[in-house]
């Protein structure tokens, strides 16, 4: 069996399907898979030199065509090299598939908020406006398999796309091993020093939507700095809304090298990650791995992911209940220390092998 695999989001600077498929790809190299069994990662500009684990079961090619364009590699150029060598299954882990290619594929859909709430959707272009809904409906519909990273997200995707439930699978992302805690105080005031925190800080890591709600996280911060002057607010990620995040205490970086990110979790006092929908949501499980404690909101598939193990806010837009529930995160040492110990117990649940076992189990059904 040969099982074609796009591997485009392995390029370059890797976000969260990236991470995934990495994952996946690393767990399925451990394993002791049938020699028969085959795959072919397709690249869009380059190989990615970190790959260097990959077991004798896999190949990667390159399939640079000049080119820039994803929506040309994805609809023209993969599907004519998954044609050329003869796969049986092509592997699709971002929302869309080659849209003329008649070959069995495999869809990841890691939500659907831009069919389910596309008035939450950060649209990258008018383009995307017109044609992701329907590419990904398509995509969908012609999947042998379709995977979910939640239950809420298999809901989303039979109530919107109309699919047969058992072709859709809920496999669980995970915090890499990475994700831990750390004790080594003086590689924790290092990684502080380089991002400018001079003592104790909040933190929030990932892209900046308005329905993740950073104005109102910033404006809850400033209700609380006057009594807890140590701390300042950390928040990485590029901002895709109109708000300024400029702020007293405030830090701002677009990008962080991700080896520091488990050093920041385990420096952070408090994770604030509030959002209003999520297909998963790493960063709450990534904090909860490292004993971070973290606030967030009880909406759509986040409640899977932290379990009882955080403060939730009711309503994303109350300041006051978020600015309390900061002063009580960072102030009683007894709730603290239950938040960090249930999270820790809470992270336990999920791993990246036994989602890459399920993955793979599903492949070869």
């Amino acid at each position: 069996m040969i099982i074609g695999i796009d591997g485009r989001n392995l390029e370059g600077g890797r976000t969260g399907v990236g991470r995934y498929l990495f994952n996946l790809l690393k767990e399925w190299s451990s394993f002791d898979l049938p020699n028969d069994l085959k795959f072919i990662l397709y690249f869009k500009e380059e190989i990615p030199e970190d790959l260097s684990f990959l077991s004798n079961n896999f190949q990667s090619r390159n399939l640079a065509s000049g080119w820039r364009s994803n929506a040309f590699f994805t609809h023209f150029v993969l599907p004519r090299a998954a044609k050329k060598d003869g796969i049986d299954l092509l592997f699709c882990p971002a929302y869309v598939a080659p849209l003329f290619y008649g070959g069995k594929i495999v869809l990841t859909l890691h939500d659907i908020i831009y069919q389910a709430r596309p008035d939450l959707y950060n649209w990258p272009s008018v383009w995307d406006k017109i044609l992701l809904k329907r590419f990904s409906k398509i995509a969908a519909r012609k999947a042998e398999i379709i995977f979910v990273p939640s239950e809420y997200s298999k809901m989303e995707v039979l109530k919107y796309y109309q699919v047969d439930s058992e072709r859709v699978f809920v496999t669980p992302l995970a915090a890499d091993e990475s994700f831990r805690r750390i004790d080594d105080e003086n590689k924790l005031a290092e990684v502080k020093e380089k991002y400018g925190v001079k003592n104790k800080f909040i933190f929030y890591i990932g892209s900046i939507f308005n329905r993740r709600h950073l104005p109102e996280a910033i404006k809850a911060f400033g209700e609380i700095a006057g009594e807890l002057p140590d701390y300042q607010f950390l928040i990485v990620g590029k901002n895709y809304t109109c708000f300024s995040m400029k702020s007293r205490g405030v830090l701002r970086k677009e990008y962080i090298n991700s080896k520091d990110l488990p050093f920041l979790y385990n420096a952070a006092d408090l994770l604030v990650w509030l959002s209003d929908y999520e297909g998963f949501g790493l960063p709450v499980l990534e904090a909860l791995a490292c004993g971070t404690p973290v606030i967030t909101s009880p909406v759509a598939s986040i409640p899977e992911v932290a379990g009882e193990a955080a403060i939730y806010i009711q309503d994303n837009y109350d300041i006051a209940e978020i600015s309390e529930a900061m002063r009580e995160a960072l102030t009683d040492k007894s709730a603290r220390q239950e938040l960090i110990s249930r999270g820790l117990e809470q992270a336990q649940k999920f791993s990246w092998k036994k989602c890459a076992r399920e993955t793979i189990d599903a492949l070869l059904l």
